[in-house]
């Protein structure tokens, strides 16, 4: 008599195998999410849109950007002689630098800012351009039409041109007196470059940088008006300032493009002028201040009965005192213990006769 398979034969446990085949089924979107890349973050290029593509000059625009560093300073701009492609040509001397607005991003990288339009020194085509003031430069243009203002073509393009620093350079100058005082030092960064390219280099745009301690280079634009032809070298001197006040070691740094030419150290003298200026305004108000003080005091202070009449009493010259009399003398004469009234010597006593004499 065979046993047939009742409800406790389906029981049996599943084989390990199986247990393990059902895990990694499980487990196989949690897999597939680890070894797939992940999804590639935007560029992290800074982007820019206005509200108006034209408006005429004494309007006003509303500028927005994103994708900026977080709380960073920006400048706004409106330039000529410019495009998306080829940039600010001129740097900043192509804008109108006198309307322009400064903004601070958010802590997403983002910003709103009106700007109002202004005519640019140069003609258009025109951009508004952006750019971050401190810490690492970044910067976007966004294509904009001043309504009225006049349209030339850009200048030609001519990318044969490199330039390189021949020479070592210096820092030219003296500090003067006011210097001493507190006044910005000023210097001018002096070398030479020459044109390494097959196409003349024409106003070549500079930038100065200056960096004190652990902190990065403000960069600041400087052209210089000139050409340099292809195989030629020129003498190039630019100015270089510090705020007022300013002290220490400082680095200046050299820039043309993207590429850092050169770099100069530069020691600033303290200046000792405002620190003897303070020393002796904490001496001097202090006593200033005092003398005052015991002045008011004196004037204001209550003063006994007769002091006055005592003073002037006082303030009588001796000269217009009595002189003393005869009768004062006899007086004080006759008090001596060592005379009497009769035996005082005589004031004119008789002359003594002589020898012969009656």
């Amino acid at each position: 008599m065979t046993q047939q398979p009742g409800p406790r034969a389906l029981r049996r446990p599943a084989p390990p195998v199986l247990l393990l085949l059902a895990a990694l089924l499980a487990l196989l979107p949690a897999l597939v999410a680890l070894t797939t890349p992940p999804a590639r973050a935007a560029d992290g290029d800074p982007t820019v849109s206005l509200s108006k593509k034209e408006a005429g000059k004494g309007g006003e625009i509303t500028v927005s950007g994103s994708g900026w560093r977080a709380e960073a300073l920006l400048m706004l701009l409106i330039c000529g002689q410019s495009t998306p492609e080829r940039g600010v040509i001129g740097g900043t001397n192509s804008c109108a630098n006198a309307d322009g607005r400064a903004v601070t991003t958010d802590k997403k990288g983002a910003f709103s800012k009106k700007l109002p339009v202004a005519e640019p020194p140069k003609p258009c085509p025109c951009v508004v351009h952006i750019a971050t003031v401190t810490g690492e430069q970044a910067l976007a243009d966004a294509v904009f039409t001043v309504a009225g203002h006049p349209t030339a073509e850009l200048p030609r393009q001519t990318g044969g041109g490199k330039l390189a620093v021949l020479a070592t350079t210096r820092l030219e100058g003296d500090s003067s007196l006011l210097t001493w005082f507190g006044a910005p030092p000023a210097r001018r960064l002096v070398f030479t470059v020459g044109n390494l390219g097959s196409a003349p280099v024409e106003d070549p745009v500079f930038e100065i940088g200056i960096a004190h301690g652990v902190y990065a280079p403000q960069w600041e634009e400087r052209q210089w008006r000139g050409t340099v032809a292809p195989g030629g070298k020129a003498q190039i001197r630019l100015p270089v300032e510090l705020s007022a006040g300013a002290h220490g070691d400082y680095q200046v740094s050299l820039r043309y493009g993207k590429k850092v030419l050169a770099e100069q150290p530069w020691g600033v003298g303290r200046p000792w002028g405002v620190t003897l200026f303070w020393v002796l305004l904490c001496l001097v108000v202090p006593a200033a201040v005092f003398r005052i003080g015991m002045a008011v005091v004196d004037k204001v202070r209550p003063r006994p009965a007769g002091a006055h009449g005592t003073r002037r009493r006082a303030a009588k010259p001796a000269a217009q005192a009595a002189p003393a009399t005869p009768a004062n003398t006899t007086a004080t004469t006759a008090v001596l213990p060592w005379f009497t009234p009769d035996s005082a010597p005589l004031e004119n006593p008789p002359r003594p006769t002589t020898k012969g004499q009656a």
